[in-house]
């Protein structure tokens, strides 16, 4: 009986850290940086750095950051191919 107990206890610790760990990887789901593409169509409609950095949850900072950058930091860049690779 106590080994099935103790089987259980085993159980649920190593259940417990599996689901910590999965949440623990759901904080990258909201990050930090600010999509510079968002931010160029938002500055040419004539939004502030301010109004900006507060309609897409972050810093003034970062939304100056994408300034210098002409966008196209998410990488949709086009890489000049016509016809697509293989895969």
């Amino acid at each position: 009986m106590v080994n099935a107990f103790r089987k259980l206890g085993i159980a649920a610790a190593l259940g417990a850290i599996v689901i910590v760990g999965g949440l623990s990887g759901c904080s990258s789901m909201t990050s930090d940086h600010v999509d510079c593409n968002v931010v160029k169509l938002q500055t040419e409609s004539g939004r502030s750095d301010a109004e900006i950095a507060s309609a897409v949850g972050g810093s003034v900072e970062d939304v100056a950051k994408c300034h210098g950058t002409g966008g196209e930091k998410s990488g949709n860049k086009t890489t000049g191919e016509s016809t697509p690779s293989p895969y």
